[in-house]
């Protein structure tokens, strides 16, 4: 396919609609694809979809300049719940320097010490650390898990937080005053508790004395990872600097990578993803799954065999679009999970009839093949689909880094105003 034209999958993937959505636009006359008239495949021209404002920020895109910045110096990092280390390897990647990583699970601290060495990896409990030897880091970041507030008819403060982790992560911040946090999660705390997680949220960061930067849904395919992940971002700046640090979000990637992308050697890795272990269907599953087509799901099975796959849930409502779902060589992965052969959130390999392996996972994230992951494969494939994308962690990271040599400029003209 030309440069300037874009399939079905690749254009719902810019737009953020649906395919259904596209097929109702066509049938209505609103964008209508184009058939090639040598094998009557639709696609789409670049022209017909640069007035949307998502295919602008695509076709605009300054992702070449904002990577190509190294930052005035090696910012500091403390980071708490860090898994597998996507986040961490991401804040590496543009130009941070870890001093210390928190993460409970065993299995993830043995994968941090074991690519990286040199890190200093405390492995336990976050409400046992003391974060004030770290005063003065240049950024707290981490992936704090969901947690419900209780409101007793208040305005919820930092105290009224005991109990959850973000209390730990707003005690880190407390005691190492950071320039900039960095905090991520899934989209749906969004709306967490009717908004009211978010907005006690909010107000903890005020009362800790940060100006939060409004929060933004990143979606992973548009930075440079062949996935539909989504993750909410909160930035937050000390409130006596956030007037110098003038933060942009990361532009995106010029375009979506697909699958074939990222398992076949290509700009991203330059060679086939390495073989490596792998959970197996049984018998009877790989049966049916082996006629299901590259993206298609149980819908696309003869109906008595969709019948005897889905059981019960074959009468319910919903288009349960992960079940018997394989993936397509020419579109993203949808959101990888802790498991690729869940029923409900099923991951098949385009061509083979076997779950993706554990390296799948891992370039699907974009990790390094050279990252390796601890533990039984179970733990691999959790450690894996918790983790943040690498690329996109890096997209985020080099954004705050632009706003912290923004603060380093400006105490250099006040020094140089100062001295003359």
């Amino acid at each position: 396919m030309a440069p300037d034209q874009f399939s079905i999958a690749q254009v719902a993937d810019i737009l953020g609609v649906s395919k259904e959505t596209l097929r109702r636009w066509d049938k209505n006359g609103s964008l209508i694809p184009r058939r090639d008239e040598n094998n009557n495949y639709r696609y789409y021209h670049r022209s017909q979809i640069e007035h949307f404002e998502q295919a602008q920020m695509l076709f605009n895109s300054n992702w070449e300049e904002e990577h190509s910045v190294t930052p005035k110096r090696p910012y500091s990092l403390v980071e708490l719940f860090a898994g597998a280390g996507g986040l961490a390897l991401g804040m590496e990647q543009a130009g941070f320097e870890s001093k210390l990583l928190n993460e409970l699970d065993k299995n993830a601290c043995q994968t941090l010490r074991y690519n990286r060495p040199n890190w200093n990896v405390c492995e336990g409990d976050i409400s046992q650390l003391d974060f004030k030897k770290y005063y003065g880091a240049d950024v707290v970041s981490g992936g704090f898990p969901c947690q419900a507030f209780s409101y007793a008819g208040k305005k919820m403060g930092f105290e009224d937080a005991r109990g959850t982790l973000f209390f730990e992560f707003s005690r880190a911040i407390k005691e190492i005053q950071p320039k900039v946090f960095i905090a991520e999660n899934v989209r749906g705390l969004l709306n967490h508790d009717g908004g009211n997680t978010l907005e006690a949220i909010r107000n903890i960061i005020d009362e800790l004395g940060y100006d939060l930067i409004e929060p933004r849904v990143l979606k992973a395919v548009f930075y440079k990872v062949p996935q539909k992940r989504e993750r909410l971002f909160l930035i937050g700046v000390r409130k006596d600097l956030s007037e110098s640090f003038k933060f942009e979000w990361p532009s995106p990637y010029y375009k979506i990578l697909t699958l074939r992308d990222v398992l076949k050697a290509g700009d991203l890795y330059q060679v086939d993803v390495p073989d490596s272990p792998g959970q197996k269907y049984p018998e009877r599953k790989k049966e049916i799954l082996d006629l299901v087509p590259p993206g298609g799901y149980w819908r696309d099975l003869p109906d008595e065999l969709q019948r005897e796959y889905m059981q019960k849930s074959y009468f319910l409502g919903g288009g349960k679009t992960g079940m018997a779902r394989r993936l397509s060589w020419d579109e993203p992965s949808l959101t990888l999970t802790c498991s690729p052969a869940q029923k409900q959130t099923e991951r098949c390999h385009p061509e083979e009839t076997r779950p993706l392996t554990v390296r799948e996972y891992a370039r699907i994230q974009t990790f390094p093949d050279e990252w390796q992951f601890s533990g039984p494969v179970s733990a691999q494939y959790k450690q894996i689909g918790n983790a943040v994308p690498v690329n996109l962690a890096t997209a985020v990271a080099k954004a705050v880094a632009r706003g912290l040599d923004n603060l380093e400029n400006v105490n250099k003209k006040t020094v140089s105003s100062f001295v003359a």
